[in-house]
């Protein structure tokens, strides 16, 4: 089951496709980027993109472990957020309480620990070396490596089969 949380997270992850070998940037407050922002929820200006952009590229270095990857920028990203509990007749639900332009940024960071924490292991970037997407397995054997089979999946296949054809 796919949660909201998740689906933002993946929207804020995969707000930078490479498209025909051009990196973009869904974020990009010069090319509609605050469209985005605005179907979560935000206000699309120029200092909530700013922040989700940075929060982007801490959890894209984080997640593909690279050597300069630091928790900083999600940590600095949390800094100003409390969590106030409200007794409700489903049980107890958090309230963050964080200034609107960081809202969506310390959601997306919220998101990416919960989904850390109940599928372990299962955030991952795509196989593709170059594509930039990432994906949340929820294949029962956890083997899903493409962000869409339909177009890396299928992409790699064709090219792991033309290697093989032309050496054997």
């Amino acid at each position: 089951m796919v949660l909201r949380n998740e689906e933002l997270l993946l929207a804020v992850l995969n707000s930078a496709p490479v498209i025909d070998g051009v990196a973009t940037d869904a974020l990009d407050e010069n090319r509609g980027g605050g469209a985005l922002a605005r179907s979560w929820g935000g206000s699309g200006s120029s200092t909530e993109l700013a922040r989700l952009r940075r929060v982007r590229s801490a959890l894209h270095a984080v997640i593909r472990g690279e050597e300069n990857a630091t928790d900083g920028e999600l940590a600095r990203a949390l800094d100003a957020v409390t969590q106030t509990p409200r007794v409700t007749s489903n049980g107890v639900r958090w309230d963050l309480r964080v200034s609107d332009d960081d809202r969506l940024a310390v959601e997306t960071v919220l998101a990416w620990s919960r989904v850390m924490t109940d599928l372990p292991g299962r955030l991952r970037p795509c196989a593709n070396e170059e594509c930039n997407l990432f994906l949340v397995d929820h294949s029962r054997p956890g083997t899903a490596k493409w962000c869409s089979m339909a177009t890396c999946g299928n992409r790699m296949k064709v090219r792991a089969y033309a290697r093989r054809a032309a050496t054997g």
